[in-house]
């Protein structure tokens, strides 16, 4: 496929993607989006200029709204067939590359919109399935020997979030305070925190209801499973440790998370399918599956100080992951959990067995022990005031590229 739409050939947003998003264009309106190279483009003008008239189902102008979510609720049937509609408009001479009036009203160039956050988020989850991260941690904070738990490789582990704490790229995040127990003292004193970190990770949204006591049967998944982004799951680690036994994260993880803007649909990562890591034990018949349902994206991670250089400080990839989407989002609701669309969902924080692969800098430092030498003389334990993260994932195979772009935050002061 080559489109009319002149790109680089290391653009995330190329023909083969089309991600879907929410922007304000020209600080005038908003509406959802899509974007190809450079040029996002205007959905809902695109709808009232009649170029979705004949997809049944796709009637009403969802594209105006100010999330994605009524759009992704329409279900596969129908936005697999509208993402597929936009694919051939932006092929060579498509009736849309000729239509001068619709490239007036509808295109634009990145410095003419703004982004916005593309979803209502009514609930959060956060999963623990990376068995490299989860044995690093095992390691640092209980006995090496038995470093993963003994449910560990029976279930994908994960603990209830705060959904209206997570924020879009560019949104700064504010230093967390809270209780934190210095080794030397018996008691716990109150602080800003010293240990804050990021987390690696990859998110999943879903585009349906379901009702309380409804599973969705692991061979339904994929088909409940929208999209994904780039997820920075903030961690303050000496709040973490001190508060999170008997009952998981709270205050060292609430603060705030950061997913990247654009939603790369499921469809548009097919070619980049692959064999998942062996899981022994054998799993329970309802984490059973069939096929490849890992993924072959490729992440980075830089920290750039304020005033200074940019660092490589991490490269991943989220096939590394113990636990697929699947088996998440099956285990999720197999105790009849009810789903709502928009519903978000991490990974946990992906890393891999090379040290410059791990996806956290309690791993990178090894709980700070071994500080990362950045350019410049700069040296870090973990996150320091004024310091931006910058997260950046994409997949890439037989010259066919697909990307999320990027979620970035820098971090302030606490107050």
């Amino acid at each position: 496929m080559k489109s009319f739409i002149n790109y680089p050939s290391d653009s995330d947003f190329s023909i083969h993607n089309i991600p879907f998003g929410v922007c304000v264009f020209n600080k005038e309106f908003i509406a959802c989006a899509t974007r190809i190279g450079d040029i996002v483009i205007d959905l809902a003008t695109l709808f009232d200029l009649g170029y979705f008239e004949n997809i049944k189902g796709f009637e009403e102008n969802v594209f105006e709204g100010y999330t994605i979510n009524e759009f992704i609720e329409l279900g596969k049937p129908i936005t697999n067939k509208v993402r597929e509609k936009i694919q051939e408009l932006l092929l060579e001479d498509s009736l849309l590359s000729k239509d001068e009036r619709a490239l007036e009203e509808c295109f634009y160039n990145l410095d003419e919109i703004q982004m916005m956050m593309p979803l209502h988020i009514p609930n959060y989850t956060d999963f623990y399935s990376s068995i490299q991260h989860a044995t690093n941690v095992g390691m640092m904070f209980r006995d090496p020997a038995n470093a993963l738990l003994p449910n560990w490789k029976h279930l994908p582990v994960g603990y209830h979030g705060r959904a209206s704490s997570i924020v879009l790229s560019g949104i700064d995040i504010t230093r967390p305070c809270g209780q934190i127990k210095p080794a030397d003292s018996d008691k716990p004193i109150f602080s800003a925190s010293k240990q804050l970190d990021f987390e690696l990770e990859m998110a999943f949204v879903v585009n349906k209801n379901t009702d309380l006591g409804e599973r969705i049967s692991i061979a339904e998944t994929e088909d409940a499973i929208f999209g994904m982004m780039i997820f920075n799951d903030w961690s303050a680690r000496d709040i973490q440790s001190w508060e999170y036994v008997p009952l998981g994260p709270f205050l060292g993880k609430n603060f705030g998370s950061s997913i990247s803007p654009w939603i790369v649909t499921l469809e548009a990562l097919q070619p980049f399918k692959t064999e998942s890591p062996k899981q022994e034990p054998e799993v329970l018949d309802y984490l059973k599956f069939e096929g490849n349902k890992n993924y072959d994206i490729n992440l980075q991670v830089y920290l750039k100080p304020e005033n200074s250089e940019e660092n490589l400080i991490s490269e991943s990839n989220y096939k590394f992951m113990y636990w697929n989407m699947c088996q998440q989002l099956a285990h999720h609701t197999v105790n009849g959990c009810n789903v709502e669309v928009g519903d978000v969902y991490a990974s946990g924080t992906i890393s891999g067995e090379d040290e410059k692969s791990y996806g956290s800098m309690l791993e990178l430092t090894w709980r700070g022990t071994k500080p990362l030498q950045l350019k410049n003389g700069i040296e870090r334990k973990f996150i320091e005031d004024g310091d931006t993260i910058t997260m950046k994932a994409w997949s890439e195979k037989d010259g066919i590229r697909v990307g999320f772009g990027e979620v970035s935050g820098k971090i302030l002061p606490a107050i």
